[in-house]
């Protein structure tokens, strides 16, 4: 039997099982706890909290990085597929996200990353918005 790091334990096992990558941010943020730490009493169960702290915050912080270097169209298609597994809208998650903003970022002293993706889905619901005013109603 392999032993895995956490962070790849993490990546193979909880991650892959999430679908989207909006969802993955949305659930590393949901781990976040108010002190700024995570919990995950699975992954601190198996490799002890200093390595599952560790690795969720890498985790978080190359998911936000990868959210913020997808192209807008993208992201847009994995807003429909992260937003199906919730029972939201695609509005209403994008709408969860933005109330939930503080817990995107894996810290909170990263201005420039926060910026930038409360740009994105500023975008990303404008054009949701955008999209229904154009889209006519059946009759």
């Amino acid at each position: 039997m392999t032993l895995k790091s956490a962070l790849q334990d993490l990546r193979e096992s909880t991650l892959a099982a999430v679908s989207g990558l909006l969802a993955k941010l949305a659930y590393l943020g949901s781990l976040r706890t108010g002190e700024g730490g995570y919990r995950h009493w699975g992954l601190s169960l198996v490799h002890g909290e200093e390595a599952s702290q560790r690795a969720l915050k890498t985790a978080h912080t190359e998911v936000l990085s990868t959210v913020l270097r997808t192209p807008i169209p993208e992201l847009v298609e994995d807003l429909r597929e992260s937003s199906q597994v919730s029972d939201k809208s695609e509005t209403a998650y994008l709408e969860s996200m933005q109330e939930q903003f503080g817990v995107l970022l894996p810290s909170a002293q990263d201005r420039a990353s926060a910026r930038h993706l409360s740009s994105v889905l500023v975008a990303l619901s404008s054009l949701k918005k955008n999209q229904k005013r154009a889209t006519p109603s059946a009759s």
